[in-house]
């Protein structure tokens, strides 16, 4: 109670959920006294699969007795998931005095709910100082919270692609701007980019750094992978190559996150990590909502034998990725879906169109800023075999399932952490 009083309090700070300047969070910091100067970054950037990617590091220096903090957003249930200091979330009663603190020095000025609570990580990280912070950017790099430090280890950037562009001006809702927005200001380090989507991103991106010193490692010309049917795969790059177990995440999509991650540690000096350690790491994985299996609870015991899903994909590019990898599964598909209202709906459903046996649409509780599944349902009239319940548990007793289908709740994180918190 007295957690979600302060964070009550932090959302009243500034009249905008977003508000993209570097001022507030910069003077709030030096306030703080300037708690992100001194510490180790790795900081990762880019649209789809920063999550994964920084598991996958987590994991990999766990195994290696390497200590990390970690920040990244949105949660999924609960806020701690924002605040992880040597490997542990934080309580309730550490972060309620953390945000206290941290509100009290802010002393009432001007600030948004996301800046504050990065100001807030990066002052509690400070008493952590030999720890490698790994730091996802949020919506944009360039003018977000988690830019103003002045040095790392190395910037990750991740599959780019079209997301959030209702925060661009209207003239710039491109890919190119996306681009532009994440990698423009990337620290002068080391550089690691992962697979894309297509050449024209790898261009463009490589494009958006070439004034950047930084030592630059791409996917398939430095670091690789190739998948393997016998429960392998190999990873390769200039110190050799590596035959690597399946990870304990589905999807061949995760591959390319955990090459990333691999890629990350394996060039940065000042990390001492084992073959052995990478092999250990990415079998303990932890992830959430990233096409992750729900094996027992509430919604389990509806679908009984059947398999259900949760999956976080919110844009086109995930749902892109997303539909790949159910079309390599041999069974019917059910799809529950809840979104956003600022999501390209339309284009988001049409990579599942005449391949998902049917579709449910709901509502997206404690959301204001969701769009009804009534609506969602209308927007998406083209579909077969579409229809509208209120929640999830009543979607999942809608559906006729038959031996070996499946059904996957996706569509947005907040969606996902409702049906874990239902589970």
């Amino acid at each position: 109670m007295k957690l979600q009083k302060i964070l009550n309090s932090l959302q009243k700070l500034h009249p905008k959920e977003i508000d993209l300047s570097l001022d507030r969070i910069k003077k709030l910091c030096k306030k703080l006294g300037n708690p992100q100067d001194n510490l180790k970054y790795i900081s990762v950037v880019g649209t789809n699969g920063k999550y994964s990617t920084i598991q996958a590091i987590r994991a990999i220096l766990k195994d290696a007795n390497i200590n990390c903090n970690i920040y990244t957003s949105p949660h999924i249930q609960k806020i701690n998931e924002r605040f992880v200091y040597n490997d542990q979330e934080i309580s309730d009663e550490n972060l309620s005095k953390l945000l206290t603190e941290v509100e009290e020095i802010n002393g009432g000025q001007p600030i948004t709910y996301f800046e504050i609570l990065t100001a807030a990580y990066f002052y509690n990280a400070k008493n952590f100082k030999n720890n490698i912070n790994l730091l996802e950017s949020g919506l944009f790099h360039r003018a977000d919270a988690c830019s103003i430090i002045k040095s790392n280890l190395a910037s990750v950037i991740t599959a780019i692609g079209l997301d959030h562009l209702d925060w661009l001006p209207k003239n710039k809702r491109t890919v190119d701007q996306i681009i532009f927005e994440k990698t423009s200001s990337l620290l002068a380090s080391k550089i690691i980019i992962s697979k894309q989507s297509s050449n024209e991103i790898l261009n463009k991106i490589k494009d958006s750094i070439k004034e950047n010193p930084s030592k630059k490692l791409m996917f398939s010309s430095d670091f690789n992978y190739s998948l393997n049917e016998n429960g392998f795969f190999y990873y390769e790059d200039k110190y050799g190559g590596l035959k690597l177990p399946l990870p304990n995440l589905e999807g061949e999509f995760q591959l390319s996150n955990i090459s990333t991650a691999i890629a990350t540690i394996r060039n940065i000096e000042e990390i001492n990590i084992s073959d052995q350690n990478i092999i250990n790491g990415i079998k303990k994985i932890k992830s959430i909502a990233r096409f992750s299996e729900i094996k027992k609870g509430k919604l389990k015991d509806l679908v009984k034998k059947n398999k259900i899903y949760i999956d976080g994909s919110h844009n086109p590019l995930g749902a892109s990725v997303l539909c790949k990898h159910l079309n390599s599964l041999e069974c019917n598909k059910h799809i529950i879906l809840g979104m956003m209202s600022n999501k390209n709906h339309v284009e988001y459903i049409n990579y599942f169109k005449n391949k998902i046996t049917s579709f449910t649409t709901v509502d997206i509780p404690n959301q204001p800023n969701a769009i009804n599944g009534k609506d969602l349902m209308k927007k998406l009239k083209n579909l077969k075999n579409i229809q509208y319940k209120k929640s999830i548990k009543e979607a999942i007793n809608s559906i006729d399932l038959k031996d070996n289908d499946i059904i996957i709740i996706t569509g947005s994180l907040y969606l996902a952490g409702e049906a874990l918190n239902l589970n």
